[in-house]
């Protein structure tokens, strides 16, 4: 992958890169959004150990192709309120290492149930 964040233009406020470039020979998986719902229908309170389990979702689909965490270029974060910027980005910045993916993080005004308060999609490329 290439990174792009260009010196001329303001530097990303969090850890995210502004652009990845994925090189030819590579495959794409676009993961629908997760939620922090486990098998069994348990749903953690915390916006941070909500955060987890859509990572660990994530990676969960990713497995069933072939990819890891690692491979993902583009994130889409979806939180409900302000309050739960702390513990999105404390998962999302233990989860990633450098360079970051590109990332975008949206506060929305809820989603499907109530207790959901993060929901994340990904876009992740590896090599053929």
């Amino acid at each position: 992958m290439k990174y792009h964040t260009p010196d001329s233009i303001r530097a990303p406020f969090a850890r995210y890169s502004h652009g990845v470039e994925v090189p030819p020979g590579h495959r794409l998986l676009f993961c629908s959004g997760q939620l922090a719902i486990t098998k069994d229908d348990s749903i953690p309170e915390t916006a941070e150990a909500q955060t987890q389990l859509c990572f660990d979702n994530i990676a969960a689909v990713l497995e069933t192709a072939g990819m890891g965490l690692a491979d993902i270029v583009r994130i889409n974060a979806y939180v409900t309120d302000r309050a739960h910027l702390p513990g999105y980005m404390k998962v999302r910045d233990a989860v990633f290492q450098a360079p970051p993916p590109a990332s975008t993080l949206m506060i929305v005004s809820g989603f499907a149930r109530e207790v959901f308060k993060v929901e994340i999609e990904v876009i992740a490329a590896a090599p053929e």
